[in-house]
């Protein structure tokens, strides 16, 4: 199936979208927009405006108080609750049964024929899987349940694959994530487990309790035939350098999907790349606008056929829970062609530009990575935010960080920073140019915790919850600043 989309990209995203779009014609939301109508992608584009979370809202709010077919036929059991955020208000994807199943489980089983392909000798299948999810909520007075997207597809899972997973359902979906730790290191530290899945933040404190509880000096020892570990949904850079640590295993393998709640949508099909094939039958059709005109309030979008190497793109998607030219906020770049992969760069709204310096996470990381390795250090967590400019200093950018090894020259890892930084942005250098604008980076080294402490009195522990990389204002960073 892998090899038809790779031979026929453009054949196989055209006949989609108008299976999609026959699909969903007598919709409420085909009906507005005149599916009936529509023979071409040029037509769609004319039919059907790019919407926004906020612009979809009252449709799911319609959909949330038992509709049926208003963005795709029948009923939506199902709404994953997005982690990307911090703050109280939670968005909710509609999850339909095709999403499920078409997508989601469909993307699952592509990653470890993948894996397989590519691992002639594997034994990933003689042991278990140890899988993090979220919590989910039912409600017994709604005919939905609502939850983190990993809780739904595990309450979900066909049975061939609960016989090869660790914990137990009930303790995967509990909602007190300390009591779901305890659980699952004790039900964990006994068995054969080949493989792990789950967001790197929340597997790390897992690995690292297994530890404390079996006294073991790495992984390997409580589990010695582990070979594969799958990870999405945050940038691993920050944690592969821990996560070799403990796993002293140089055939130990690393494989990186890019997934979401509105989809599942790349998947790292080479074992020397880090890129990422995009993954074009999962029932979700991609259009791109070039981030240059984004910044503008430009939404003109292109197809996959029209796509250019190292380019930033946002995102937008149609897929078959509704979710119609959906404007999702993640950016990504094309590293290949042909077959077309991608790499994850960022968010649309992730950024700072407090100064007019343009700083994206991928920057932030990119420069993070540099002076760890200059300074031989590793870090746990970290975000940005910007010091504002006042009368008496220009501003800056306070970077809150926590180490898992300090550097021993604090100024220097700071300066390596810098210096990166204003190697490959040319907006940063400008404005720190004579510290005119920008001052060199405040860094302030976190106690150990801080985070995850911070993340707790949030209520976000666990399930595929992260820490804010970027911010534009300093809400968060003084919420941390307090806590430290």
């Amino acid at each position: 199936q892998i090899d038809l989309f790779l031979k026929y990209p453009f054949l196989v995203q055209n006949e989609l979208l108008l299976s999609l779009l026959e699909k969903a014609k007598n919709t409420v939301f085909g009906k507005e927009h005149n599916f009936l109508s529509i023979k071409s992608y040029d037509d769609f584009r004319k039919s059907v405006p790019i919407k926004t979370y906020e612009e979809f809202f009252p449709y799911i709010q319609r959909l949330r108080k038992g509709e049926e077919g208003i963005l795709w036929p029948g009923e939506i059991k199902w709404f994953a609750k997005s982690a990307g955020t911090t703050n109280a208000k939670s968005k909710f994807i509609p999850i339909s049964k095709e999403a499920l199943e078409d997508c989601h489980y469909k993307a699952g089983k592509d990653m470890l024929a993948i894996y397989c392909n590519n691992h002639h000798d594997t034994t990933v299948f003689d042991g278990k899987g140890l899988m993090l999810g979220g919590s989910q909520d039912s409600n017994p007075l709604k005919k939905y349940v609502d939850g983190d997207l990993s809780a739904i597809l595990l309450d979900n899972f066909p049975f061939w694959v609960n016989v090869h997973r660790i914990p137990d359902l009930e303790t995967a979906l509990l909602s007190k994530w300390e009591k779901k730790l305890k659980k699952i290191v004790a039900q964990s530290i006994n068995e054969n487990i080949t493989n792990l899945a789950g967001a790197s933040s929340w597997m790390l404190i897992v690995l690292n309790n297994v530890l404390e509880e079996t006294k073991a000096k790495n992984i390997l020892e409580v589990w010695p035939n582990l070979e594969l570990y799958m990870h999405g949904g945050m940038n691993f850079s920050p944690y592969k350098k821990q996560f070799q640590k403990i796993i002293p295993n140089p055939k130990m393998n690393y494989m990186e999907c890019y997934t979401a709640s509105e989809g599942y949508f790349a998947i790292q099909d080479q074992t020397h790349s880090d890129e990422m094939l995009l993954m074009l039958d999962y029932g979700i059709f991609y259009e791109f606008i070039a981030m240059e005109d984004f910044k503008h309030g430009n939404r003109k979008t292109i197809r996959l056929d029209q796509v250019k190497l190292n380019t930033t793109y946002a995102l937008v998607i149609t897929t078959n829970a509704g979710l119609w030219r959906y404007l999702i906020g993640d950016t990504i770049c094309f590293t290949n062609l042909s077959p077309f992969r991608i790499k994850i760069i960022g968010r649309t709204k992730s950024f700072i530009n407090a100064f007019g310096e343009e700083l994206v996470v991928e920057n932030a990381e990119n420069a993070l990575r540099h002076a760890c390795r200059k300074t031989k250090t590793t870090i746990k967590e970290f975000t940005v935010a910007p010091l504002y400019i006042n009368q008496k200093t220009s501003g800056a950018h306070q970077w809150l960080i926590e180490f898992e090894k300090e550097p021993k020259d604090l100024d220097m890892f700071t300066d390596e920073m810098d210096s990166f930084l204003q190697n490959i942005n040319s907006d940063y250098q400008a404005k720190r140019t004579n510290d005119l604008i920008l001052q060199m980076p405040k860094v302030e080294s976190l106690k150990s915790g801080t985070f995850y402490r911070w993340l707790g009195k949030k209520g976000k522990l666990g399930g595929q919850n992260k820490v804010p990389r970027l911010s534009n204002n300093r809400e968060i960073v003084e919420e941390i600043l307090k806590m430290n």
